[in-house]
């Protein structure tokens, strides 16, 4: 059954990038050395920083991101230190080139899952948004993983440019052994933010339309799914992750965000100093977190309004939801 996953009140949940570089240069980057600095940490930094966010009181879900994580030579020690920390599960987002023989230096109990990116359901489509050879590369490498005893996740962005392969990758799902589907939303944000709205995002009709029952294919094969939301009913409330939930989006440059959709914008909220974690000064994203509109999303609102519609009343037809509010269907079989 499908269900909306409440913001976890009792989670920390820490987006951490390591470091910006990567050896793809896709479409729909998000990553901007502009705002998030180059640097690769060293692993002292990491360990000081994974310190910031474990809390015995409360659990910790770490993501470590890149750029591609995998670059760098000490993720396996990273992911070791953040179990060191009791992290209650570590996840490495990776576009499948898994650099260093990450995967010789980790063992399936040390990750609770390495999670690829890929988008599209065949090379023409996956490496024009991605690189060329990256689809093969991606490929061979969740085999890899899958044969080594990993559990495996796929991450699916959905833009114009490939939702028409979305309901192939349900057949490649079952080929490949995934165990859990993530389909994502373009954000008008890095690369995609000049690419314009009419060249990257859905519509609301095709994401409507598409997605659910694409899901719920997925589901079918035992597989569990999640993906935005993205639209509330005019009726619905909306609520902010950053208002009432414990999410990180940590930066090499120290910078600390609690919504995604302000990365392009020196308005983040937080910043690591000394290893501390402190607040910035006003105005920045936690005064944004606070504003109620009739359109749900105030940062939505701000940078992608091509998202809404209006009735000749100049009401929103709908709301827009948090991007970090999911809905989930967990894998079921007959």
């Amino acid at each position: 059954m499908k269900k909306t996953v409440s913001f976890s009140k009792n989670a920390i949940n820490v987006f951490f990038h390591i470091l910006t570089s990567c050896n793809l240069k896709c479409r729909h980057c998000y990553i901007n050395i502009e705002q998030h600095g180059k640097d690769k940490l060293p692993i002292s930094t990491i360990n000081a920083w994974l310190g910031i966010f474990t809390k015995k009181s409360i659990k910790t879900n770490v993501i470590f991101l890149g750029g591609e994580p995998t670059m760098h030579p000490d993720l396996s020690l990273a992911i070791k230190k953040a179990g060191d920390l009791g992290c209650d599960s570590i996840t490495v987002d990776t576009n499948g080139y898994l650099f260093n023989d990450i995967l010789s230096k980790v063992k399936p109990k040390d990750v609770d899952y390495f999670s690829f990116s890929l988008d599209g359901a065949t090379p023409k489509t996956n490496d024009w948004i991605r690189g060329k050879g990256s689809y093969d590369a991606c490929i061979a490498g969740i085999r890899e993983a899958v044969s080594r005893g990993f559990a495996t996740s796929l991450i699916y962005t959905v833009s114009r440019a490939n939702l028409h392969e979305l309901s192939m990758m349900v057949p490649l799902i079952k080929d490949l052994g995934i165990h859990r589907f993530f389909i994502q939303v373009i954000g008008l944000r890095g690369k995609s933010a000049g690419d314009g709205p009419e060249k990257s995002q859905v519509l609301h009709s095709q994401w409507l339309g598409a997605i659910p029952d694409i899901a719920q294919k997925v589901a079918e094969l035992g597989v569990t799914v999640t993906y935005p939301k993205v639209f509330l009913d005019s009726k619905e409330e909306f609520e902010c992750a950053g208002l009432v939930a414990k999410n990180y989006f940590i930066f090499p440059n120290g910078r600390v965000y609690r919504c995604p959709l302000c990365e392009d914008f020196p308005i983040h909220s937080l910043e690591i100093k000394n290893s501390k974690l402190v607040n910035t000064k006003r105005i920045n994203e936690s005064d944004l977190f606070k504003l109620n509109i009739p359109e749900g999303c105030v940062m939505n609102k701000l940078i992608q309004p091509e998202n809404l519609s209006y009735n000749k009343d100049g009401m929103p037809e709908y709301k827009i939801a948090c991007c970090l509010l999911k809905e989930e269907i967990k894998g079921t079989t007959h």
